[in-house]
């Protein structure tokens, strides 16, 4: 969520930088509501000073000698009561513009750093580096990567359709164990590089969603229960920065740095057509997240970390792959800064989305009210959330099965994971 009075001292700054995202934003209505509600608060205040002081006058008169009937305390008695009829009436008028803000504020996107490459939309992403021989292979026998798990009896979308609906898939026998290896294989690279892992709740309640940004934007993407004040966990992020809201932290227990696997469901709302078959976009899929909680000073130089150690799980498994930095029209809802990996897959000759590493700064901790205190201030400071997979794990197993095929149809381990499979070779 930004900051109302940010937007309430330096309005042009704001609507230039929502501007930078892209049309559509207008903040006009908040600063008119702001308005009208700094104007209510006034009166308020007025009134209900003139109120108490109607108290205290009614309260002298009556010590000096005053009837309860005489036409001075009669008057003020009714001036007290009128006034307290128009308070009780402004109190509600004042919650619901208070109310309306915070609605408008809530579907406001995160304002780009300065940092932030100005663009219209993602062909004006800029590419920072490459790691690793992107080649695309010929001859007949280079396939696809559902096709190679079809071929080795190792994926099925036809029985998971048949379970559930399209856009999941079943994975069998050495895709199964390939899948839990990579997640075991990511989880340990993070824990060696200091992250402390958290299994957290799947399900999530509305709260928690709205404190991360994907509500109330993006209800549509998300899956409900019809019955409870729960959603499947569209990715870890959003319980794992939940762990904190309505906390105050010390500033020496930060920085704060997770890792977490869990199951994410999202119905990609608008993707018809889109990557339908194999592993690239699913209801269902398995990921590894990274989550820091840091001091708003040292946050840039957390989210260049937070990318290398993305990176670092890439580099083990030998795939190539590109890092990009996410132009202004293409930048998350939440994030001020965003870099994406994007590893290569030869059967599509291009590289595709495997990681998403976001710095919100202090978008998300406002939301979810996550602030931290320095030893001996009176003040607290909102804290600086980041986030990025490390790694999304189908789509790392369709970028092992496509780049370590082999022409006699096997896929070769990669050396990383070979102790975690027990074999060399699928």
């Amino acid at each position: 969520m930004l900051d109302l009075k940010l937007i309430r001292e330096n309005p042009d700054l704001v609507q230039e930088k929502l501007n930078c995202r892209g049309p559509g934003y207008d903040i006009q209505p908040i600063v008119e509501l702001d308005r009208q509600q700094k104007e209510l608060e006034k009166t308020r205040s007025q009134l209900q000073a003139r109120s108490n002081e109607i108290g205290k006058l009614v309260g002298q008169k009556m010590k000096s000698g005053s009837k309860p009937n005489d036409p001075e305390v009669v008057a003020l008695k009714n001036e007290g009561n009128d006034l307290k009829a128009t308070l009780s009436e402004l109190e509600p008028q004042e919650r619901d513009l208070k109310a309306q803000i915070e609605a408008l504020l809530l579907n406001l996107p995160n304002l780009p750093s300065d940092s932030t490459p100005i663009g219209k939309d993602e062909t004006e992403n800029v590419e920072v580096r490459r790691w690793g021989d992107a080649y695309k292979p010929t001859g007949d026998k280079f396939l696809p990567h559902w096709e190679i798990g079809e071929k080795l009896g190792i994926l099925n979308t036809e029985r998971a359709t048949k379970i559930a609906q399209s856009r999941f898939v079943a994975l069998i026998g050495a895709g199964a164990a390939l899948e839990r290896a990579l997640i075991q294989f990511m989880l340990d690279r993070q824990i060696a590089a200091g992250y402390v892992e958290v299994l957290p709740p799947f399900l999530i309640n509305s709260t928690s969603l709205t404190a991360t940004g994907q509500l109330p934007k993006f209800a549509e993407e998300s899956f409900k229960c019809s019955e409870d004040d729960l959603w499947l966990a569209p990715t870890a992020e959003v319980p794992v920065t939940n762990f904190y809201r309505d906390e105050i932290l010390s500033s020496e227990a930060l920085p704060i740095y997770h890792c977490a696997y869990t199951p994410c469901f999202r119905r990609e709302a608008g993707s018809y057509g889109k990557d339908t078959r194999g592993l690239i976009r699913l209801h269902q899929f398995n990921k590894v997240e990274l989550v820091k909680l840091v001091h708003p000073d040292t946050s840039e130089q957390e989210h260049e970390a937070l990318v290398q150690d993305a990176e670092a799980i890439l580099q083990a498994l030998e795939l190539p792959y590109r890092v990009i930095e996410l132009c202004t029209g293409d930048l998350g809802f939440g994030a001020a800064k965003c870099y994406d990996l994007e590893v290569w897959l030869p059967a599509a000759g291009t590289y595709r989305e495997i990681s998403s590493c976001s710095n919100f700064r202090d978008f998300q901790a406002r939301r979810g009210n996550i602030r931290f205190k320095e030893p001996g201030q009176k003040g607290t400071q909102l804290v600086h959330t980041l986030n990025g997979s490390g790694l999304a794990v189908g789509r790392t197993m369709a970028a092992v099965l496509e780049n370590y095929q082999q022409s006699d149809g096997s896929v070769r381990i990669p050396e990383a994971l070979q102790s975690y499979l027990g074999r060399d070779i699928l």
